[in-house]
């Protein structure tokens, strides 16, 4: 799993997907979202618009998962793995 750490406390999700670089444009984001080939914590997720939060997990249709993490509380869930 992939960790994504962005700046804000929430971000769409065809929004990550170009910060994340999995997707090139957000047209390519779009068609895959509306496909049903996104997942958002286990779930297929088929609003573009879906706000992502801090320890929400993307996955792509290659299996890529990828770990939302907000600035500023990376550090927390390091602290977290650590123990």
């Amino acid at each position: 799993m992939e960790t994504t750490i962005v700046q804000a406390e929430t971000i769409r999700l065809e929004q990550f997907l170009k910060f994340a670089g999995v997707v090139m444009t957000g047209g390519e984001a779009k068609r895959l979202i509306q496909a049903g080939m996104v997942k958002v914590n286990g779930a297929t997720e088929r609003r573009r618009g879906r706000q992502l939060r801090d320890h929400d997990v993307v996955t792509m249709p290659d299996g890529l998962q990828l770990l939302v993490r907000v600035k500023g509380e990376e550090r927390a869930f390091k602290e977290d793995q650590d123990q």
